[in-house]
């Protein structure tokens, strides 16, 4: 990337944007603020789904387009709007939930869906089977069985075992997936997300960028887990908080503070102060 200023600015938000009280720092909040007033567009890009991007957009002050769920939905906060989603169909759905419970016996199932906006009521947007145990607190999921979660296409299937490692999970199942999805994860806490092949956050970042007109070279993107190597491989810059797994860290072309640290706004201050 040349010392002019990027044209487009994307980050991830668990572990990178926000610190450990799950808070927009008031620095991050002013670097962010000063990327928008200067015209260039920031964008998130996380594994989160729209119904929950609106406590950042609050931290922010700033409503984004957002790429959603790994790379699948590309998300307009300001207007309440999904723009457009890339699912898994059923078959596909039932295929990888039979392999997983196979090569990984007493796994959890759950699938991510999205409607018209955040909040659709008319869609029930994140389902679990009864074996499935929650990675997060405050979880807001409705119990199905495993054949009803996988029953309507969906745009993440997540798949749990606590007793694992994420990427013990992936070093198991990947060999069986082939290239009929994409698997990654965000925590390595025994949870794996599979999405449609070829859909990561580089896949919903690139889609983005060509809607505001920047080219991949004019990104610079910051990220913390192995589901940002992709978004951090696709930027002409990719920046890893220093607190990032090991993987990310070495897709990125530099690593800054960690995220308790202000790492992103300490980037974004060289070029807007």
């Amino acid at each position: 990337m040349s010392p002019d200023r990027p044209s487009l600015v994307a980050s991830d938000v668990d572990g990178t944007l926000i610190g450990e009280d799950e808070r927009i720092s008031a620095r991050t909040r002013d670097a962010v603020a000063s990327v928008v007033a200067s015209g260039t567009p920031f964008v998130l890009a996380t594994g989160r789904p729209p119904r929950w991007i609106h406590p950042v957009v609050e931290g922010l002050g700033y409503a984004p387009l957002a790429v959603c769920a790994n790379g699948a939905v590309i998300y307009d906060s300001d207007s309440d709007r999904v723009l457009s989603a890339a699912t898994l169909d059923v078959d596909t759905l039932t295929w990888l939930s039979e392999i997983a419970l196979r090569v990984l016996p007493g796994a959890g199932l759950a699938a991510e869906r999205v409607g018209v906006s955040a909040h659709d009521a008319a869609t029930p947007q994140f389902v679990s089977s009864p074996g499935y145990q929650h990675a997060w607190l405050n979880p807001d999921n409705t119990e199905m069985s495993e054949n009803e979660v996988v029953a309507a296409p969906a745009v993440k299937l997540l798949i749990r075992v606590p007793e694992m490692s994420s990427q013990a999970m992936v070093d198991a199942l990947a060999p069986h997936i082939g290239r009929r999805a994409d698997v990654t994860f965000s925590t390595d806490n025994g949870l794996i997300e599979l999405s449609a092949s070829g859909i990561t956050k580089a896949s919903g970042l690139a889609l983005v960028a060509e809607r505001l007109g920047v080219t991949a070279s004019h990104i610079v993107a910051f990220g913390d887990m192995p589901n940002d190597i992709p978004m951090l491989n696709l930027a002409g810059r990719g920046v890893a908080v220093e607190n990032a797994h090991p993987d990310a860290k070495a897709a990125a072309d530099e690593v800054t503070a960690t995220n308790w640290d202000d790492g992103v706004a300490k980037v974004l201050e060289r070029w807007w102060s």
